[in-house]
C-alpha cells in the first residue's frame, strides 16, 4: 500500500475550500503515514478565470497565489496538532518563462520539502476551458501543449518533479465527448501518445538529465479517465530512458479524494519496472520501497 500522498491542495490554493486540519483528520483515518501540502502558486495567472472559491474568500490576493509566511505559519500549526502524521510542506508552482524570477526567488527563500512544476497554460490560456481549443484546435493544441512544457523545462526553473505531463489528455474535446456519450477513448489515447511520441521522449530524457523527476497523478481516475497522468505508456517510457525518480500523489482538493485510487499504483509501477516510489524531505529524494 502506498501510505504518503505527495501531492495535496488545501485551502490556501485558489480552487480548494479544504483545511489543512480536515485533510490531515482524513489523512489519520486513512492510516496514511504522510502527507506533502503542494498548494498552487501561479504567478500571473489570468484574472479571467475567476472562480466562486475565490470570490467566496474574499481574497486580497491575485488567482492561485498566497502567502508564503502564513502558509508555512499554517503547516506548523498543523503539524503541532497531528505529531502522529508526518506533514511535510510544498507547492504546485504553475510555469511559464516570464514568471522564472519570482519562482526562483520563491524557492529560494523558503524552506519547502517538495516542488512541483507544472504547466497550466499556453500562451495564457488554460486547457481546461473550450477557449484554448477554439484558439489552437485539437492537433496543435496538444503539440502546443507538450512544446511549452518542453521550454519550460529548458528554462531551467527550480523544482523536483513534472506534475501530470499529459494534464492535456483530461481535457480533450474528443476524450469529453466519449465520457458524455459513454464510449471509448482508449484509441485517442494510443493515437495521441503515438503521434507525440517524440517529443514525449525528448520532455522524458531532459528531466531525467537534470536530475529531475515525475509523477503519477491519480486523479485521472477521479475523472473517469481509467489511467493516472501520465499514462502508463509514458510512465514506461520514463523507465526505459533511466528514470528514477517518481513521486506518488492524489491531485486531492477535497479531503475524500485523498490517496485516491492508490491501490493501483504499485502494480502500475512494478509494471513500469520500478520497484520503488519517492518522497522529498528539504528537497532531497528519498526512494521508498515497494511491499
Amino acid at each position: 500500500m502506498i501510505r504518503s500522498d505527495n501531492h495535496i491542495h488545501s485551502s490556501f490554493s485558489t480552487d480548494s475550500r479544504s483545511s489543512m486540519k480536515d485533510i490531515c483528520i482524513k489523512a489519520k483515518d486513512m492510516g496514511l503515514s504522510s502527507i506533502c501540502f503542494t498548494d498552487h502558486m501561479d504567478y500571473e495567472f489570468p484574472e479571467k478565470y475567476n472562480l466562486p472559491e475565490y470570490s467566496e474568500k474574499g481574497s486580497a490576493l491575485p488567482l492561485f497565489t498566497f502567502d508564503p509566511e502564513l502558509y508555512f505559519q499554517s503547516t506548523k500549526e498543523t503539524e503541532r496538532a497531528f505529531p502522529e502524521l508526518e506533514i511535510r510542506t510544498g507547492i504546485e508552482l504553475g510555469l511559464k518563462s516570464r514568471i522564472r524570477p519570482k519562482a526562483l526567488e520563491l524557492t529560494k527563500k523558503y524552506p519547502f520539502d517538495f516542488v512541483i512544476g507544472s504547466t497550466h497554460l499556453v500562451e495564457d490560456i488554460d486547457p481546461y476551458y473550450p477557449e484554448y481549443w477554439d484558439a489552437f484546435g485539437e492537433e496543435k493544441g496538444i503539440l502546443r501543449y507538450y512544446e511549452t512544457t518542453l521550454e519550460n523545462i529548458k528554462a531551467d526553473f527550480d523544482f523536483d518533479v513534472y506534475g501530470h505531463i499529459d494534464y492535456i489528455l483530461r481535457y480533450l474535446p474528443a476524450v469529453r465527448d466519449a465520457l458524455k456519450n459513454n464510449s471509448s477513448f482508449e484509441a485517442i489515447f494510443t493515437k495521441t501518445m503515438s503521434d507525440h511520441a517524440e517529443i514525449l521522449r525528448e520532455i522524458l530524457s531532459l528531466l531525467i538529465k537534470n536530475g529531475r523527476g515525475i509523477e503519477i497523478n491519480t486523479a485521472g481516475f477521479k475523472y473517469g479517465l481509467g489511467h493516472p497522468n501520465p499514462h502508463e505508456t509514458l510512465i514506461s517510457y520514463y523507465r526505459e530512458l533511466g528514470g528514477e525518480i517518481i513521486s506518488i500523489g492524489s491531485d486531492a482538493h477535497e479531503p475524500k479524494h485523498l490517496g485516491f485510487s492508490f491501490e493501483k499504483v504499485p502494480d502500475i509501477l512494478k509494471k513500469a519496472g520500478f520497484s520503488h516510489y519517492t518522497e522529498f524531505h528539504q528537497r532531497k529524494p528519498k526512494q521508498v520501497p515497494l511491499n
